[in-house]
Order: structure tokens, then sequence, then C-alpha cells
């Protein structure tokens, strides 16, 4: 690690209610990647808005390169070489590569914007980073993978000296993340400062020179990677020890009735004659590699997409699903993977949000009962111990994990008794998962069932009564937890009918 390029000291922000960050430190030397972790709502993303100049900060003082600074907009920040590269990619589909990258400061010929230029240092930027992409292929048509590759390149052209990735690998594949991995090495060698926030443990230790971690918008301490474990880290993080074993035995009694059956479901070719049972109490895992069709299966089941044919019985009755409205009739929930378009009305409150899928429970007359609305949402932000000022705030002030709770409480309202988790911790840190499989736990315990989709093997080891494996549409596999291993989830993962 080289010399000191940013230091942020003593960084303190309010907003109404909220104390965000109280007196943080971060220090980032050149030639390292510095992770920074701490739990949702830990003040991480805050602090790097502060940097950037999304926001102002209240005290404290920002150096870089040796001099104080302090920046109004994010464009100041990547005009002196500071650049964040999102996880929600801001890409413009319909536009090429090229154009992506050089949006709002395209290069010109006259008044003429010149297309071939920019493709041609699209190229160059490319060649610097060993990345084989097209600059002149739309945006839309490139894997997720492929476009993060853009946002870096996009980063590199503002001639960054320090990178902020903020979970850059969430939605990435084994091979995207190995590929990320080399040029994150890349540019440490080049001498950058690169600020790396990640949930993912496996990843800091193996990726980052240092790690900062942040608990409740303070600083709690920085910790040289190597030097640490695991443990040490978390117990950072959260202030108590997480133990995530497997589970070794299914908690399902013999004779639970069966509540979900579905046979033969069709819909595309995501989805090719899946059949499973669910029974009360139990939480049924479904694995399986990343376009193995499993949120295209419980889509169908919910009917959100269109099914071509088979059959779906809720407590031994044929019903037929159409929409989400028919699902939710039958007391089926849905909790999306991508909260943000199908989970969540970011611009509503947490009680709005809350009561969303029951609302003709809260009428008065033409009328929302706002008291009985508010009421019934501070019940389920203090069972579900959800961060927030009040059940006014709006839901797109909160973190990820205390977003999620949100979605939870939505069809605990509803007191639906089938529930479908799609990655219900994606994104998410390990208390707020640790607190999320606690409330699977105590859901199954009243009686409730649970289709809970994930790609993290630990997380189906650790929660799964049984695991259904699916392949490129069509089920591979069934397995008992007490049978299950990741190398037999993984066989059947990988098992191509």
């Amino acid at each position: 690690m080289g010399e000191v390029i940013l230091t942020m000291k003593g960084i303190d922000k309010s907003f109404p209610g909220v104390h965000a960050l109280d007196h943080v430190d971060l220090e980032v030397r050149k030639g390292e990647v510095h992770a920074l972790m701490g739990e949702n709502g830990a003040g991480k993303s805050t602090l790097m808005k502060v940097l950037t100049g999304i926001y102002s900060k209240d005290s404290g003082t920002i150096t870089y390169e040796g001099k104080e600074v302090e920046f109004t907009n994010p464009r100041e920040a990547q005009a002196a070489g500071i650049v964040i590269v999102h996880q929600e990619l801001n890409m413009m589909n319909h536009l090429t590569v090229a154009q992506n990258i050089f949006i709002g400061r395209e290069m010109m010929s006259g008044k003429l914007i010149n297309d071939s230029k920019m493709n041609e240092e699209a190229k160059k930027l490319f060649r610097q980073l060993n990345i084989d992409i097209d600059p002149t292929e739309k945006m839309g048509n490139l894997t997720v993978g492929k476009q993060q590759m853009c946002e870096i390149a996009k980063a590199i052209s503002h001639e960054a000296k320090v990178i902020v990735f903020d979970e850059p690998s969430a939605a990435l594949t084994e091979a995207e993340i190995d590929e990320l991995f080399k040029i994150i090495r890349d540019l440490r060698d080049k001498q950058l400062g690169i600020v790396y926030i990640s949930h993912r443990m496996d990843e800091i230790k193996v990726i980052t020179d240092r790690v900062t971690v942040m608990r409740d918008g303070g600083y709690v301490g920085t910790l040289i990677t190597k030097d640490s474990t695991k443990d040490d880290i978390i117990n950072m993080m959260v202030g108590r020890v997480i133990y995530e074993d497997p589970k070794t035995e299914s908690t399902v009694a013999p004779d639970a009735p069966v509540v979900l059956k579905v046979e033969h479901l069709n819909a595309g070719k995501m989805v090719q004659d899946v059949s499973f049972e669910l029974h009360k109490g139990e939480i049924l895992g479904f694995s399986g590699l990343m376009g193995a069709g499993r949120t295209e299966t419980a889509r169908a089941l919910f009917g959100a997409d269109p099914k071509e044919s088979g059959e779906i019985y809720v407590n031994g009755k044929k019903v037929d699903i159409k929409s989400p409205m028919d699902a939710v009739k039958c007391g089926i929930g849905y909790l999306s993977e991508d909260r943000k378009r199908y989970g969540i009305v970011v611009a509503k409150s947490v009680a709005e949000n809350s009561t969303m899928a029951s609302l003709e429970n809260f009428m008065s007359g033409i009328f929302i009962n706002k008291k009985k609305e508010a009421k019934i949402a501070q019940e389920y932000v203090e069972s579900l111990k959800t961060k927030t000022p009040g059940v006014d705030q709006l839901v797109v002030n909160l973190s990820g994990g205390n977003q999620q709770k949100v979605v939870i409480a939505k069809w605990l309202v509803r007191n639906c008794d089938i529930l479908i988790f799609d990655e219900p911790t994606r994104g998410i840190d390990v208390g707020a998962k640790s607190e999320i499989y606690h409330l699977m736990n105590e859901l199954v315990a009243e009686g409730k069932s649970i289709i809970m989709i994930s790609s993290e093997m630990t997380e189906i080891l650790r929660m799964s009564d049984r695991i259904v494996v699916m392949c490129e549409g069509k089920k591979t596999g069934e397995i008992d937890i007490s049978e299950a291993t990741q190398e037999n989830i993984m066989h059947a993962a990988t098992l191509r009918n």
C-alpha cells in the first residue's frame, strides 16, 4: 500500500429524526482495496454520498491528495477523480455502450456528436481493462456483468484516482465476479485507491487489504484483512456473535398437511413440467444456478406471468390463478427478488406500504382510516425491529434490509398463509439476515408455509426443511435437508435433462 490519498475525519451528518453519521473516520491509501462494512443502516452509503457531494456534511474534514476539499455535487467529485460504481446500474439501455460511457460529456465534431471517436476511446478503455466488449453494442443487450464492466470503464474515463464500488457483485455470476476481481486487482496495481462496499464476507477476505467497520452511524474500527477472522468482522459489525449452522433435520411434522400442490406447471422455456408440494409449517428451499427458472416458477405460480398449463391446489382445492390478485385471495404472498420494482412503493410511507395489500380492511367509506393504518404499521415496525424514525417515514429513506422488512410486513398484515420469499436477504448484511432468518422460523412455527428461493448455498442449507433443485427450467432434484450437501445440490443444479 502506498501513501494516504483520502482521509475523512470526524464526519457528522443528521437528517430530521436520524443521526446518520456520528464522527466517522475513513482512510484510503493508494494501491489498496479498502472494505467498508456495516449492517444495513450503518451509514456506509451516507458516508459515500457525503464524500461525493450528494449530501453536505454537518462537521468533520475531507482531505484528498493532501488538500482539504468539499464537493458540492458528484460532477465536482468526478472531475477531481473520485467516482462511485453504483450497485443499481444507471445505464440507458437504448443507447450504445460508448454513448453510455460518455453521456453528458459527448465528443463533438462541430455541432454533431462524433460517435466514431467515442467508440475509439471506449475501445482504448476496454483494452486498458482487458475487457472484450463492442462499444457499438446496445447497452440493453449486455449481461448485468458486462454492464458492470462498462460502469467501471466509465469511472476510469474520468481519470479516477479513487473508485468506490458499492455492492458490485450483488447481481453477478461466479465467473463474472472472478473477472471483476481481476480488474480490481489491476486497478490496485496501478495505484488507485479503492473503497469496496459489500455484505459478502468471503469476498472481503479474498479481495481487500483493510476493513473499516461502521455501526449505527458510528466508526467502530479498522482491521488488516489478512490478520482478521470472519467472526472478528461480524462481531464488530453487529456487536454480537451470529451463528449460522446448517439445519440437520426437518422441523416439519411427519403428518403436516399439504397446503400447496403444483402439478406439471409450464410457462415458457424457463418453467417446464415443474411439480412440487409444500407442507404446513415448512420452509421449502428452491436452489439452482442463475437462469435455472426458480423466479419464473414463482412468478407463474403467483400469476405475475401467464402459465401455459399445469394445476395448482391450495389446501386440497384446485384454484385458477391468473393474476397476483387471484393469488392473494388464495392466501399467497410474494416477496420479489427486486423489491424496489415489485415489492414497495419507495415514494410512499412505511404505513402506506404496510397496508397496501389489504387496503380494503383500512377503509372508512371512501377514505383510508389513517389512524388504524398507523397503529397496525407501528405494531409490525416493533415486531420486525424495523429501523425507522416513524411509520410516516418514506420507504426510500430506509436501508435495504429495513425496506425488506416493510415488504414482509405488507404480507403479514394481509395474513397470507403461504409466503414466497425470492432472494429474501440479497443485499442485506449479516445482522439483518439473522433477523430475517429468525422471523422466517417464527412464521413457520406459527403454521405459515414458506417457499424460499436463494442463490446462497449457506442460506439454503441453513433454512430449508426440503430443497427443490432446478436447472434450465426443469426440476432436477428434491432433497430432504437431512441428506443435503453442497455437493449433491450442485450436482442436481448442473444436471441438464
